[in-house]
C-alpha cells in the first residue's frame, strides 16, 4: 500500500480548502439571489436577506410566470438556443472535418478562418448587413452572426486531426466514404468535444443580450437575457406588465431575483448531464490496447 508524504498530504489538502473556498464564493451569489426572491417585500427593501428567505413568500414567481412579456422572451430564449446551437455545431464539424482533412491549400483555407479572428468588420458593417438583410426584429439577426465560432472550429479540427488515420483508412477499404466516416467514426468518438463546444454555444446565446438590444427594435421581440438587462440594468419596470400597486407589495428586488433566477436555472439543469463528458476529457484515445 503506496503511502503519501506528510508534504503530499498537505499540499492536497490547502488545495481542497482552496477548492471548496472558491466553489462557495460561486454559489453563494446564486442563493442569494434565491433567498431574496422568496422573501417578502419588507424584508428585501431593508436588506435583512442574506442566504434564507425572511417571510417566505412565493408571489414574486407567482406574478413573474404570469407576465406574458417575460413567458414570452423566455421562450424566443429557447428557440434561440436551441436553433443557435444546433447550427452552429452543424458548421462547426463540418468546416473542421473538412480543414482537417489533407488537400491542395488546406493552409491557405486555415489561415482564412484565423484571419477572422484577428480582423473583422466591426459592430456598424455587421448591423447594416443585418439590416440590408431585412433580418432585424427576427430570430436569424440573433443567430446567423454568430452561427460560425472560429475558435470552436480549430478545437475541434485538432480534435479530427489526433484521431488515429488507421481508422479511418480501415473505414475506406469496408466502402466508406466521407460522410459515413464521420458520422460513424469521428463523431462517436468525439463526443467529450461535441459536449464541451455545444455547452459553450449554448451558454452564449442563452446569456448574449446586446445583440437583441441592438436588432430588436420591439421589446416584445426581446429574448430573455436582453429583457432581463433593460429591467435590472435599466430599472426599466414597465416591461414587467405588473400593476404598479402590485409593486408596492412585491419589491422590485423580488421581482427581479425571480425572474434571474428563472433565467439561470435552464442552464444550471444542463450542465450536469454533460459533466460526463468533460471526466472523459477532451483527446479521449480512440484505440485501445
Amino acid at each position: 500500500m503506496y503511502r503519501y508524504s506528510i508534504g503530499y498530504r498537505w499540499f492536497s489538502g490547502i488545495n481542497a480548502i482552496l477548492l471548496a473556498a472558491i466553489a462557495l464564493l460561486c454559489i453563494l451569489p446564486l442563493i442569494h439571489v434565491a433567498a431574496v426572491s422568496f422573501s417578502s417585500s419588507s424584508a428585501a427593501m431593508a436588506n435583512r436577506v442574506y442566504f434564507w428567505p425572511v417571510g417566505f413568500s412565493t408571489e414574486a414567481y407567482e406574478r413573474t410566470l404570469a407576465n406574458p412579456l417575460f413567458l414570452r422572451s423566455l421562450v424566443l430564449s429557447v428557440e434561440r438556443t436551441v436553433a443557435g446551437t444546433v447550427l452552429s455545431m452543424a458548421l462547426t464539424v463540418s468546416a473542421a472535418f473538412v480543414l482537417s482533412r489533407s488537400f491542395s491549400g488546406r493552409s491557405l483555407y486555415s489561415w482564412f478562418f484565423v484571419f477572422t479572428m484577428l480582423f473583422n468588420g466591426g459592430l456598424i458593417p455587421t448591423y447594416m448587413i443585418v439590416t440590408q438583410l431585412e433580418l432585424t426584429n427576427t430570430l436569424w439577426a440573433l443567430i446567423l452572426p454568430s452561427a460560425v465560432n472560429v475558435y470552436n472550429t480549430i478545437l475541434m479540427m485538432q480534435f479530427f486531426r489526433s484521431i488515429p488515420k488507421e481508422l479511418e483508412e480501415a473505414a475506406y477499404i469496408d466502402g466508406a466514404g466521407y460522410i459515413r466516416s464521420l458520422t460513424k467514426i469521428f463523431l462517436p468518438l468525439s463526443l467529450p468535444s461535441l459536449a464541451t463546444l455545444s455547452l459553450f454555444a449554448m451558454v452564449w446565446h442563452w446569456n448574449s443580450w446586446f445583440d437583441g438590444l441592438i436588432y430588436i427594435t420591439d421589446y416584445r421581440q426581446y429574448p430573455l437575457a436582453t429583457f432581463l438587462q433593460t429591467i435590472i440594468q435599466g430599472g426599466d419596470m414597465r416591461n414587467t406588465n405588473i400593476d404598479p400597486s402590485q409593486l408596492q407589495i412585491l419589491s422590485e428586488r423580488t421581482v427581479r431575483s425571480a425572474q434571474i433566477l428563472i433565467g439561470a436555472l435552464p442552464i444550471l439543469l444542463v450542465y450536469p448531464f454533460l459533466q460526463r463528458f468533460f471526466v472523459q476529457g477532451l483527446t479521449m484515445g480512440a484505440v485501445k490496447e
